[in-house]
C-alpha cells in the first residue's frame, strides 16, 4: 500500500513528516512522490500566513478531485485552527490536530506507532540532519497564531537528544539542526537544563560533527548561552537566525514583541565579540497594520546598520484569532512597497556578508559533489566548491571570490 506525504512550512513539520513515513515504512507500507497512485495521503500543514492555507486547500481539492478514492489525513496548524474549512473542501477527510499527530499512523492505519519524542533516522537525500528538541510556545505576539496551534510546551530529555546525535553520527551525518517551535524555550524535564546546558551536554560527546540551531528569539542570547555554544569549538556553526519583526520600538510594542530595538542590537553586538564570522539573518514583517512610513523607516534603517548578514521577509499577513487579525489593513500597494524594499536590501546585505568572507578559512559541509560543488559554510555561507566530492562530508577552503551573494573557493 503506498502513502503520500505532503509538508507544508517549518523543520519541525518537516522532521514530524520523517516520523510519519519511517513509522509507515516500518508497518510495511511505501511512501510515493505523488498523489495520484496513493492508497491515503497525508497532509502535514502550516497556517501562518494565508497562503500556506491556501496551499493546503488546494492540493486537498487536487487530491478529492484526482484520487477520490484515496484515504485523505490532514494534520498539522491548518487542520488544528481551521478543521471546518478542511472538511468543506474534502469532506471525509480525518482530521488530526498537532497534539494527537503521534497517533495518526493508529487513526488511519492501526499502526501503533508509540511515542519516542518524534526520533528520526535523518532525511533521505539531505545532508544535514533535524532534531527536534522543543515543541510549543506561549508568547503571544499579536499577528501570530503559534499559541493557539501549538500551545503546549514540551522539551526532550538531553539524554536522548544526545543519543539521537550519536545515532545520526553513526548513520554518516556531519550535521545536525537543533529544532522546536521556540528553542529557547527548551527545558529538560528530567535535569531542568535550558539550552546551554543541552549544548555543553551535546558537545562532550567525541564523534565528530557540528551542532546548528534552526532558530531563536532574543531572549535566547543570554549572557549565559554564548559561553556554552563557544565551549563547542568547531562543533557549533556561528550561524544565528533571530527574528526581530520590526526595527521600530512603537510597532515592536503594537506587535507584542518583548524587546526594544536598542535591547536586541546589544545581543547582536555581544554575539559578534564572540563570533566575529557569524552569520546573522532575522525575520523582519513588512505592512504590519499600525506601521506608518516613520516606522518603516526606522525598520529598513535598523536592519541596514545592524550587521545582519541577511533578512527573511514577509508581508504582514492577518490570522483569525490573532489580535491583529481586527485592525485595519494597509494599502495593499505600500505593503508590496515596503517589502520590495527589504528584499533590496537582503540582497545587499548578503553580497557584503559574502565579500567579507573573501580570504577566510571555512569549514563547508558539501551538500552537491561534482566540478559545480556547492556547500555550506558553518555561518550558513552558501560556498561553489570546483570538485568537491563526498556528499556529507565537512572539508576546511578558503574562500577566494564572491559573487552575487555566493562564495567560490577551489580544493
Amino acid at each position: 500500500m503506498k502513502v503520500f506525504i505532503k509538508t507544508f512550512g517549518c523543520k519541525v513539520n518537516q522532521i514530524e513528516s520523517q516520523w510519519l513515513a519511517e513509522k509507515f515504512e516500518s508497518a510495511g507500507y511505501s511512501v510515493c512522490r505523488d498523489f495520484e497512485p496513493a492508497d491515503a495521503c497525508v497532509l502535514n500543514t502550516c497556517s501562518v500566513t494565508k497562503e500556506a492555507d491556501r496551499d493546503a486547500a488546494r492540493l486537498l481539492r487536487a487530491i478529492t478531485r484526482r484520487n477520490p478514492s484515496a484515504k485523505l489525513a490532514v494534520t498539522g496548524c491548518y487542520a488544528t485552527l481551521s478543521p471546518e474549512k478542511i472538511l468543506a473542501d474534502a469532506p471525509g477527510s480525518l482530521i488530526v490536530k498537532n497534539e494527537e499527530k503521534e497517533k495518526l499512523p493508529e487513526k488511519l492505519f492501526s499502526v501503533i506507532a508509540g511515542t519516542d519524542g518524534w526520533k528520526i533516522s535523518g532525511h533521505k537525500g539531505r545532508s544535514r540532519a533535524f532534531v527536534k528538541i522543543q515543541d510549543g510556545c506561549d508568547a503571544g505576539c499579536a499577528y501570530c497564531l503559534v499559541p493557539l496551534a501549538r500551545a503546549k510546551k514540551i522539551s526532550k530529555p538531553a539524554e536522548a537528544v544526545s543519543g539521537e546525535i550519536s545515532e545520526l553520527k553513526k548513520l554518516g551525518f556531519s550535521e545536525m539542526v537543533l529544532c522546536g517551535i521556540n528553542l529557547g524555550e527548551y527545558k529538560c524535564p528530567e535535569t531542568g537544563a535550558g539550552l546551554p546546558g543541552l549544548l555543553e551536554k551535546i558537545f562532550r560527546l567525541k564523534e565528530n560533527f557540528r551542532i546548528r540551531l534552526s532558530s531563536v528569539e532574543m531572549n535566547c542570547l543570554a549572557p549565559e548561552f554564548l559561553p556554552a555554544a563557544a565551549s563547542g569549538g568547531e562543533k557549533f556553526c556561528d550561524h544565528f537566525h533571530v527574528p526581530l519583526q520590526s526595527g521600530s520600538a512603537q510597532t515592536l510594542r503594537d506587535m507584542g514583541r518583548r524587546y526594544a530595538p536598542e535591547a536586541f542590537l546589544r545581543r547582536l553586538e555581544a554575539v559578534k565579540k564572540v563570533f566575529p564570522n557569524a552569520g546573522i539573518y532575522c525575520d523582519v514583517i513588512a505592512g504590519y497594520p499600525t506601521e506608518t512610513e516613520k516606522n518603516f523607516g526606522e525598520t529598513e534603517k535598523f536592519c541596514a546598520g545592524a550587521g545582519f548578514s541577511g533578512l527573511h521577509v514577509f508581508s504582514f499577513s492577518a490570522r483569525p484569532g490573532t489580535r491583529a487579525f481586527n485592525l485595519k489593513p494597509l494599502a495593499p500597494e505600500a505593503v508590496k512597497q515596503r517589502a520590495e524594499t527589504l528584499r533590496a536590501l537582503d540582497k545587499k546585505l548578503r553580497r557584503d556578508f559574502a565579500e567579507k568572507l573573501v580570504g577566510t578559512s571555512q569549514r563547508v559541509l558539501i551538500e552537491k559533489p561534482g566540478a559545480k560543488g556547492e556547500g555550506v559554510s558553518s555561518n550558513f555561507q552558501r560556498v561553489e566548491i570546483q570538485g568537491a566530492k563526498n556528499q556529507g562530508e565537512i572539508i576546511k577552503v578558503k574562500i577566494s571570490s564572491a559573487r552575487d551573494g555566493v562564495c567560490l573557493a577551489e580544493l
